[in-house]
């Protein structure tokens, strides 16, 4: 059975090891899904991630950052554009996550960047999910 939306089910892979409490999380890899928790990792959602491949298919380990009271950095994730529904937003009209205290994350021609970034660069895109 082939999977329709490998974007959401990593971000809830992620929800899901968070609400659990676990350190680190393993997900199949795409260079998507290695943008995105490039962009995670460089904005301090995330401790950091491997990506190992074996003769089979390639899997990313997402180890996951936690607070000095053990509550997570990452509070909340929502998937914006589905397969079913893209959402395409000019530069100047791509909306803030949590009035700027999270981030967007956008698929652009330039490649895949933070919603600030796109706004810098003056380029709009499709866009993925918000993370606060």
């Amino acid at each position: 059975m082939t999977m329709v939306d490998p974007i959401a089910d990593m971000l809830t892979r992620i929800r899901n090891a968070i609400m659990a409490s676990y350190d680190k999380v393993e997900v199949p890899c795409s260079k998507i899904k290695i943008d995105i928790v490039r962009i995670l990792k460089g904005e301090g959602y995330i401790r950091n991630y491997k990506v190992l491949e074996d003769n089979k298919k390639a899997r990313m380990v997402i180890y996951l950052k936690y607070n000095d009271d053990k509550s997570p950095v990452i509070k909340g994730l929502e998937r914006i554009s589905t397969p079913s529904c893209r959402v395409y937003s000019r530069c100047k009209k791509i909306p803030k996550a949590l009035n700027g205290l999270g981030i967007n994350i956008v698929s652009t021609s330039k490649g895949v960047v933070t919603d600030r970034e796109a706004r810098r660069m003056g380029v709009g895109g499709e866009i993925i999910c918000s993370v606060w």
